[in-house]
């Protein structure tokens, strides 16, 4: 389980970091003094235009943040309640839960079609399989 938990807590860094391509957009794009100063003013009925990728990085952020409580869950689950015959099993679906985020992270900021809906259900179909080999 040391696997799993460690491709765990990669993903969580992962997590934290994804905010950091929009949030240095917006820095560029609204400046550093208003950047500071919270929010431009009339925000957000008026508000400075980002840049397409800056767009897709906030959402491959915020779908991270939305999918990352069932992977922590089966994880954690995994850890207790397991077979130990699984954990070899757990611990590669972990890892292909991480990389298939840091696919899905890249491929949707760069803004490559057709790859970014194969690649979220490569890392949702892995939390399935986590499940399965929780309860099988």
């Amino acid at each position: 389980m040391e696997t799993a938990y460690y491709y765990l807590a990669l993903s969580g860094v992962l997590t934290l970091l994804l905010w950091t391509p929009y949030i240095l957009a917006r820095v560029f794009v609204w400046g550093l003094p208003t950047f500071l100063n919270n929010y431009p003013d009339k925000f957000p009925a008026e508000k400075p235009t980002p840049p397409l990728w800056a767009v897709r990085a906030e959402r491959a952020h915020l779908n991270m943040v939305e999918t990352m409580p069932a992977f922590i869950a089966v994880i954690v689950a995994a850890g207790f309640i397991a077979p130990e015959a699984a954990h070899l099993d757990i611990a590669l679906w972990a890892q292909v839960f991480f990389f298939a985020r840091v696919a899905h992270a890249v491929v949707y900021i760069a803004g490559i079609p057709f790859l970014r809906t194969p690649v979220y259900l490569l890392s949702w179909a892995s939390i399935l399989v986590i499940g399965a080999n929780i309860l099988l």
